[in-house]
């Protein structure tokens, strides 16, 4: 990914640019065949000599052009860069580049949802405590919860493809975007041999497509986030039910308490997810120039595309490290399931009373009542309500055990794993 982003890399795009660029005249009989023969074998530049020049020229493709031409040398290299302006060689290299990039991602993606779809299915049937608001909520499933993970990254997957569909296009139309001094054909020959697709534009491609592989990434920024997140909380001394992976021995939580197993990668993602972000915002703001085109957007971009690009495949590659290796324990989550004396199974009792034939406000306020005695009796549920005569006068004991069975609050939870195996299903 570092490398893509290289100015060797980005140059060498460039000049595959300029090089098509005066094929594709050659070919309409414009740049004689010979010319361009030798700018195909003489074509060259070093990025030294292209930063030496840029001092004197003070731009960055005035110079590029200046030591190709230099490098190819007689009259063939006067054809170089002919009929073009700045951008057509810029925007069009710089989509190459992120496509490519994008490829990066997209590929390091699938292989994370692979990794986390495989552990949702370990523990598919493993038991434990759902939360809303992080208070005890109903029973659920680990691999459930992993599941959903997966079918997210399948998302951020599609989501990613349609921004490098947006970004995998190019424009060889002149200083307006009017083909003043370029006829089309030398656009669509380019591109073609490129994998891009030719768009009309000004003198430069509209940034919304940039923002959108922005927001790509930073979706996907927020998605590990939630991950990460998720395993920070599991990874607390009270709840301990997931650990991150740590090399014991070896790996230190702390400088000072040798006791430490910090959830230190999970917080590193979670930080690097709100740079994601900040970028987006900079791509937005991208999106409105001047006119036909200022330059406004340029150095915004030389920083937030490859960082952001960057960011997200680290951040996908340390996710991965995190899921494989996630140490899960499943004896803390039935404890912690049980923690809160059976209230987790409230609404299955709830349910049961208003089938009997209570109104649903009544049989709440019963089973709230019932509640709060077992918190502050820290009794059983289930004892607390067979103690309550409103209960009993509606519910048998067979009722009332029905309403506390864990396979049943959790038979239907595998079908976020289940949905897995449906490509559509997201």
């Amino acid at each position: 990914m570092t490398e893509l982003f290289a100015d060797e890399a980005r140059f060498a795009v460039w000049l595959e640019v300029e090089i098509l660029a005066v094929e594709a005249w050659a070919s309409l009989g414009v740049v004689p065949a010979e010319a361009a023969r030798a700018i195909r074998e003489r074509a060259s530049f070093d990025v030294t000599e292209i930063e030496e020049r840029e001092k004197v020229t003070d731009h960055d493709v005035a110079a590029f052009v200046d030591v190709v031409q230099a490098h190819v040398g007689g009259p063939e290299g006067t054809w170089v860069h002919y009929g073009l302006t700045s951008s057509d060689v810029v925007d069009t290299a710089l989509a190459v580049t992120v496509t490519r990039a994008l490829d990066l991602v997209i590929h390091e993606v699938e292989l994370l949802e692979a990794v986390v779809a495989e552990r949702a299915r370990e523990f598919r049937d493993t038991p434990m405590v759902g939360r809303t608001h992080g208070i005890h909520a109903e029973p659920t499933t680990f691999g459930a919860k992993l599941a959903l993970w997966a079918l997210q990254l399948r998302r951020e997957r599609r989501r990613l493809a349609d921004a490098r569909t947006m970004m995998a296009v190019g424009k060889l139309s002149g200083a307006v975007g009017t083909y003043s001094n370029v006829d089309p054909a030398i656009e669509a020959y380019v591109c073609a041999r490129l994998g891009l697709h030719p768009v009309p534009a000004t003198q430069v491609l509209s940034r919304d497509r940039h923002a959108q592989v922005l927001y790509a990434c930073a979706s996907l920024g927020a998605a590990i986030e939630s991950f990460a997140l998720e395993v920070r909380h599991l990874q607390r001394t009270e709840v301990r039910e997931a650990e991150e992976p740590f090399r014991a021995g070896k790996q230190k939580g702390s400088s000072a308490m040798p006791h430490k197993r910090n959830p230190v990668k999970s917080e590193q993602l979670c930080g690097l997810a709100r740079v994601l972000r900040g970028n987006l915002t900079a791509g937005m703001e991208d999106v409105a120039l001047w006119h036909e085109r200022d330059i406004s957007h340029s150095s915004v971009e030389r920083v937030i595309l490859p960082d952001s690009l960057t960011l997200a495949h680290y951040m996908t590659v340390r996710f991965r490290g995190i899921a494989e290796g996630l140490v899960v324990h499943p004896e803390r989550m039935i404890a912690n399931l049980e923690a809160s004396h059976g209230l987790v199974f409230s609404q299955p009792v709830l349910l049961a009373l208003v089938e009997a034939g209570m109104t649903r406000d009544d049989a709440y306020r019963l089973v709230q009542r019932n509640a709060m005695r077992t918190w502050e009796e820290a009794r059983p549920f289930r004892e607390v309500l067979a103690d309550d005569a409103e209960v009993t006068a509606v519910l048998d004991a067979a009722a009332l055990d029905a309403c506390f069975d864990l396979g049943r609050a959790t038979a239907r939870a595998g079908l976020s794993v289940a949905a897995l195996d449906h490509p559509g299903a997201a």
